[in-house]
């Protein structure tokens, strides 16, 4: 070993060299020294001297050189390759995911989400004591129907492709009481307009309707009050049961409880099994105590006194909707609901995730206005708004959307 060598001690490092290793003659004194930090002198660098550094040298300086980061700013992210972290790709060949929205036919062709009218179903209000079709103010485009327009909405419907309509009656106001009762009976307007529009369309259109109180309680609740003032759900339960009776009797082919009453599904599905057990229950499971059901209540003449957060979910929780969704299939539910849609797309694609009845949504008549107002002040293009509200539904895993647009929808976004 020449003078100039240095020792591969590993307890120095590689290619480190010494005061002590470059002491000639070796000097016996710094035997059993321990190493200072000041012993340790750079590794030399061949572009300044070649001629006095070793091969093991030029190996020590390229250990020690840093990895190169490809993530640094000197290095663009379009070269690195996704698929393996810390890659680096050709500079050659850059990653264009924008190959994949070139033209309309390969946009189509490599859509993730896909849907049709027939996943669509359209709510229908149909009043009592009207003579033609009344526009809802709050909702643009939206009537108050009579059960002969209604028919006629319906087959428009149907030959548009909608998949089924959601009918909600509209009582008299001097109807209304405490127990619901002009909801009952087969004069009910509820009851006569599923006939109706069973007449017009047969089997063409899903007919489903709404079992609640609300439209015919002259305080606006869904279900019964006690002495308190507070709601009956156990009390309610029986009356729920006598409404789904009937209208299956009158032709639905689902029942849609949205009275949020604990055990609601449970009670009807024995009431239905009795004589009509071919009847689904669309059950509202997971329906939020939302700020985006005003327009709505115009459209039934609500009598709402107070609110509704004792038995509606918040909407801070989402696992709670969750129970609810688990514990109405439990129970018998065929389909679940998530409403509103738009503000709870987490809620409807953990759903989506966790239970394996189909999932429908509600873009309730707030959503629906608030576009509406917005286009028609021109902030907006209404029909792409629309239809991309509708899309966010089904893209978060419902099969079915409630939409005050179906019809829009369908004739204008399908041929």
């Amino acid at each position: 070993m020449t003078d100039l060598e240095s020792p591969r001690d590993p307890r120095r490092g590689r290619g480190l060299t010494t005061q002590r290793d470059m002491a000639a003659p070796h000097d016996p004194k710094l035997d059993g020294e321990q190493l200072h930090p000041s012993d340790v002198t750079p590794p030399l660098d061949p572009m300044l001297d070649p001629s006095l550094t070793p091969q093991g040298n030029l190996t020590a300086q390229r250990d020690m050189t840093p990895p190169r980061d490809v993530t640094s700013v000197h290095e663009p992210m379009f070269n690195r390759d996704p698929a393996r972290p810390g890659d680096a790709v050709s500079h050659q060949d850059p990653i264009r995911p924008a190959r994949l929205r070139r033209t309309p036919a390969v946009r189509a062709m490599v859509a993730q989400t896909h849907w049709t009218p027939a996943q669509l179903m359209l709510p229908v209000f149909v009043a009592d004591g009207i003579s033609e079709p009344r526009p809802v103010d709050s909702m643009p485009g939206v009537m108050q129907h009579t059960c002969e327009s209604a028919q006629r909405l319906a087959e428009r419907a149907a030959k548009a492709g909608v998949g089924g309509v959601m009918l909600f009656g509209v009582p008299r106001a001097e109807t209304k009481d405490a127990w619901a009762t002009c909801g009952f009976g087969p004069d009910s307007i509820t009851n006569r307009a599923i006939r109706a529009v069973r007449e017009a369309i047969g089997d063409s259109l899903v007919v489903a309707a709404d079992v609640c109180l609300d439209e015919f309680t002259d305080h606006g609740h869904c279900g019964l009050l006690d002495a308190s003032g507070r709601i009956d759900m156990d009390a309610t339960l029986p009356l729920y049961q006598q409404m789904a009776r009937e209208q299956a009797a009158a032709g639905v082919d689902w029942v849609a409880p949205s009275g949020m009453m604990d055990q609601q599904v449970a009670a009807i599905r024995a009431a239905l099994d009795e004589a009509t057990p071919q009847v689904a229950i669309l059950a509202y499971s997971a329906k939020y105590a939302s700020a985006f059901y005003g327009p709505f209540r115009d459209a039934v003449g609500s009598s709402l006194t107070g609110d509704r957060r004792t038995y509606q979910l918040n909407p801070t929780n989402q696992a709670e909707g969750l129970r609810e969704v688990e514990l109405d299939v439990a129970e018998g539910a065929d389909l679940i609901m998530v409403k509103p849609a738009g503000y709870y797309l987490d809620v409807i694609a953990e759903a989506a995730r966790r239970v394996s009845v189909p999932i429908a949504a509600y873009q309730v008549s707030g959503e629906y206005a608030a576009i509406q107002a917005a286009a028609e002040r021109g902030w907006l293009d209404g029909p792409a708004a629309l239809y991309e509200s509708t899309t966010a539904i089904f893209r978060a895993g419902a099969q079915v959307a409630l939409t005050y647009a179906a019809l829009q929808l369908a004739e204008n976004h399908f041929d």
